[in-house]
């Protein structure tokens, strides 16, 4: 069976970062990972619940709204996938630190945080979600187009 791509990445020397998992055609998939791989302690499930309920109402919201195909989190709990049509690299890095900028200010409710609206709508946790974003944040602040690429 043939290994499926993000299989093949090199979870060793993986840093914490923003890069570009794959592309199909007018489809980019984007790894916003969090956490250096295999180092715990892991997103905790309500923070990531959290980051992925706050970044998927930001990003939809956001001028590059209608590119946004896909918003979610990584089983292994290290980060997230970024699923967007037809927007440069440039402008996707620009909408990750504006959303991250945006969410970690978020005051009041958690976006879509109802029983009606969430399968899981007691699980957050707002102010590790901050803090991981926060972090997050000052890691990849300076991030630019030729930061994208794995190393190997």
């Amino acid at each position: 069976m043939e290994k499926i791509a993000s299989f093949t990445v090199d979870h060793d020397i993986l840093e914490v970062g923003i890069y570009v998992s794959r592309i199909d055609g007018d489809i980019t998939t984007y790894d916003l990972r969090f956490i250096k791989p295999n180092t715990p302690p892991f997103l905790t499930n309500g923070a990531l619940h959290t980051i992925e309920h706050l970044f998927a109402t930001y990003m939809r919201n956001s001028r590059f709204g209608s590119n946004i195909i896909y918003f979610g989190p990584m089983g292994c709990r290290t980060g997230f996938y970024l699923i967007v049509r037809d927007l440069s690299n440039k402008n996707t890095i620009e909408l990750i630190k504006e959303t991250l900028l945006l969410s970690i200010a978020h005051t009041g409710d958690i976006p879509g945080n109802s029983k009606k609206e969430c399968g899981n709508y007691l699980d957050h946790d707002i102010e590790g979600a901050k803090e991981y974003m926060q972090n997050y944040y000052n890691a990849v602040k300076d991030w630019t187009i030729y930061d994208l690429q794995y190393k190997n």
